[in-house]
């Protein structure tokens, strides 16, 4: 397992990737991961870009970490409660902390094209 604390200003998305890079990561599972961003950046199921305007808490995270790519879906709530969700894009950067778990596994994550939706999908060697 690979846990990391995330310092204030840091991308979340940049962070994950260099996680991925420093620890040599062939698959990864987001197991958990709680904190602040400042604001976030989201891709939204439409493909267009959300950015939701913080101080906001991270109040679930999923997805994996492939060789050459991420996958993380990320809600966050605002100051009121209210929650949105989307695919996690560059831009969303630590408020006071991230606190992330990582699990590593065996097989090997790759993201590849796929002509039919139009996005890297993940796929195992």
């Amino acid at each position: 397992m690979i846990v990391r604390r995330l310092a204030p200003g840091q991308d979340l998305k940049k962070a994950l990737e260099d996680i991925r890079d420093d620890e040599d990561l062939k698959s990864g599972i987001i197991l958990c991961m709680v904190g602040s961003l400042q604001d976030a950046v989201l891709r939204m199921a439409d493909g267009r870009a959300k950015v939701v305007k913080g101080p906001l808490e991270i109040v679930s995270t999923t997805g994996t970490l492939a060789t050459n790519g991420v996958h993380i879906h990320l809600a966050v709530a605002d100051k009121e409660g209210a929650v949105t969700g989307g695919h996690l894009k560059t831009g969303c950067l630590v408020h006071t902390t991230a606190e992330i778990c990582i699990a590593s596994c065996d097989l090997v994550f790759r993201r590849v094209f796929d002509p039919e939706t139009g996005y890297r999908e993940l796929e195992t060697e």
